[in-house]
This record gives C-alpha cells, sequence and structure tokens, in this order.
C-alpha cells in the first residue's frame, strides 16, 4: 500500500469551517475556492496577483488569493464577497458601490468591493480621494470605473464610521 500524498487543512470560509484534504500543495486560495468549494465570486483575472480581482480577506487582511497557497492558510479566516451581505442586507460597502456605479462589466466587482472593506477594515480610506485611489490601486478596473469606485469607498467609510459612534 502507497503512503498517502494528500495533506489536510482547515479553513473558516465565510463563518463555515472546511476540512479539505489537498493532493497537490500547489493549489492556491483562488482554486480552492472556486473549484472546491464553488465560491465563484472570487474571480481569476491575471493569474500573477496584479490585477486584484481575486482579492479576499484571510484573517481580516487583503490578500491576492491567486498567490496565496491554500496549504500555507490552515486554521485562517477567510472572507469572500459570497461572505459578506446578511441575509438580504447588502454590506455598506457593497450598497455603496450600487449607489456610486463603482462598476460596469462587473468582473472586478467583488475583489474591488473586498480590499476596499479591508482597506477600511485597516482604518486607511480616511477622507481624502487620492488616498484611497493609492490605497486601491492593486486592483484594476478595465472598464475605468475608478471614479465611482473611489466615492463608494469614502461614501461606506463615512456611513460605517458613523455607525460605529452610533454603536459607541
Amino acid at each position: 500500500m502507497e503512503p498517502s500524498s494528500s495533506l489536510s487543512l482547515s479553513l473558516s470560509v465565510n463563518g463555515t469551517r472546511h476540512d479539505i484534504a489537498l493532493d497537490d500543495p500547489r493549489v492556491t486560495l483562488l482554486d480552492l475556492l472556486r473549484e472546491r468549494l464553488g465560491l465563484t465570486g472570487s474571480k481569476k483575472g491575471c493569474d500573477r496577483g496584479q490585477c486584484g480581482a481575486c482579492t479576499v480577506l484571510v484573517n481580516g487582511r487583503r490578500v491576492n488569493s491567486c498567490l496565496s497557497l491554500a496549504v500555507s492558510l490552515d486554521g485562517a479566516e477567510v472572507t469572500t464577497i459570497e461572505g459578506l451581505a446578511q441575509g438580504d442586507a447588502l454590506h455598506p460597502v457593497q450598497a455603496a458601490f450600487i449607489a456610486h456605479d463603482g462598476f460596469q462589466c462587473g468582473f472586478c466587482t467583488p475583489g474591488q468591493i473586498m480590499s476596499a472593506v479591508g482597506l477600511i477594515r485597516e482604518g486607511r480610506a480616511g477622507d481624502d480621494p487620492e488616498r484611497v485611489r493609492e490605497a486601491m490601486s492593486g486592483n484594476l478596473c478595465r472598464c475605468g470605473a475608478y471614479i465611482g469606485i473611489t466615492q463608494a469607498v469614502l461614501d461606506a467609510q463615512a456611513k460605517m464610521s458613523e455607525q460605529q459612534g452610533e454603536a459607541a
């Protein structure tokens, strides 16, 4: 009998624990999410970490999932675009993207939204459009919806700050 060469890992994805066996240690987080878990919201754009279409949150930090080996994330908490909304209630960033037309074709939108959520959580959004553009520069939009994206991030940041102030 041949020894098993599979690796096992456990991830919490959008609040649900997954115990996963991998036959290949080179499987990326993006491929695991899309092909094994059926979470296709994160897109495979360049597959080189240059476009940001695959951005997810790992332990609350923005990550290009196409560059992250799944096996290196054992025990991590992963949030994808599918995990943002609470039932029918959109996350404030999702609602702001709609309100400010922060998307056109929609291909980059999940990565843009996840990057914006991470940026706001990092406390780096502020109220300066140039600061937001710089912090979001790893997420490309071929349609050029950058004005709407920037406004959406600023609007969501303001609303989330206001909500946190009211909750305190």
